[in-house]
């Protein structure tokens, strides 16, 4: 570089690799569940904030937890940092990261061109959710769009993965390499409905389903039976959703005002007569992560509000990660490098 010229800038640019045989995506937490390990995914708490220092601080945490981390699409309704935008940060950062699609803010033309963004970023997971309504959220006046549904949508993106095509039958030249997920509610009413709702789901296109927190474990056993006969337990993975209570009255809040969760009255009372609430709301959840891991192989862990503790739940629950090209350690350093670059002003 002479005086005067710019300097030389060199993109950073993700690979666009086939998938090893019998994957789609090459993602690390396909890997896992395809070889039989028990995954374990987290949700992020998105930032309403526009530094992405404020993304790499709450990822930190979850370095040596996850296989992948779940970057919400304003749930609730409520407005954050994008799902896309968090995916691309913590991917470049050597995090598997799932993106979350809501259809409830985007057409049929936004969403389709924001999968191959976020696949051209190297985002290799994908979660398809209906979305709540915006009468839930903080500006309940916001127009919804729902032009698709979570159904819809696993179509639509199986579709432009397998077929190489957009739902106008214009070709892609290269196809989202992605692994397809939804959410599921076990235990909530109604029971019998849920399975067959799964079903559906997985004959969309779903290959891996999360579910909302468990805290009924019998009620979710009767659930996994009847997946089971359907014939599903083979054709989807079932990661089922576990979170600590930190009160009772956080609890029942909780099982009043979230939708898609039961809380049993002996959970909530266990908590409520302990001398310590927050530390029975976390020996529940670490027991709960024992009982469903002897269910199905898959767990997902959300640490709303406690990400400093994640790796204290993982351990205790006697649950290890297989170990990764990219380990924890190095994700912790990349994780500082960014950080670092971010506070010195340098390029990403």
């Amino acid at each position: 570089m002479t005086d005067g010229e710019p300097p030389e800038f060199t993109p950073w640019l993700p690979t666009y690799d086939e998938p090893p045989p019998g994957h789609v995506s090459g993602s690390r937490l396909e890997r896992v569940l395809r070889q039989g390990r028990f995954a374990v995914t987290a949700e992020l708490n998105p930032p309403d904030s526009a530094d992405p220092a404020d993304v790499f601080e709450a990822a930190r945490p979850l370095a040596e937890v996850v296989d992948a981390i779940n970057a919400t699409d304003a749930s609730g309704a409520n407005c954050h940092m994008s799902s896309i935008g968090i995916c691309s940060l913590l991917t470049r950062a050597g995090y598997g990261t799932i993106y979350q699609i809501s259809c409830r803010d985007r057409n049929r033309i936004a969403i389709q061109g924001d999968v191959l963004g976020a696949a051209a970023m190297g985002v290799r997971n994908v979660l398809c959710l209906t979305g709540d309504g915006v009468g839930v959220g903080a500006q309940p006046g916001a127009r919804p769009v729902f032009d698709f549904d979570s159904l819809s949508l696993l179509r639509t993106i199986r579709t432009m993965r397998d077929e190489g095509m957009f739902l106008s039958g214009r070709a892609i030249t290269r196809p989202p390499r992605m692994f397809l997920g939804a959410a599921e509610n076990p235990c909530v009413e109604p029971l019998d409905w849920r399975p067959e709702r799964l079903a559906k789901k997985v004959d969309a296109g779903a290959e891996f389903i999360q579910t909302n927190y468990i805290f009924d474990i019998p009620v979710f056993e009767r659930f996994m039976a009847r997946v089971r006969d359907l014939g599903l337990e083979d054709r989807v993975f079932i990661l089922a959703g576990v979170g600590p209570l930190a009160s009772a009255k956080a609890a029942r809040w909780m099982r009043s005002n979230v939708p898609g969760i039961h809380i049993p009255d002996a959970v909530i009372e266990r908590i409520e007569k302990a001398a310590k609430p927050a530390e029975e709301g976390k020996r529940i959840c670490i027991e709960l992560m024992q009982q469903i891991r002897e269910i199905r192989g898959g767990l997902r862990g959300s640490c709303h509000g406690v990400p400093p503790r994640a790796p204290g739940f993982r351990n205790r629950s006697g649950i290890r990660r297989a170990s990764s090209a990219c380990s924890a350690a190095e994700q912790d350093i990349r994780l500082g490098d960014r950080l670092k670059s971010l506070r010195t002003g340098s390029t990403l």
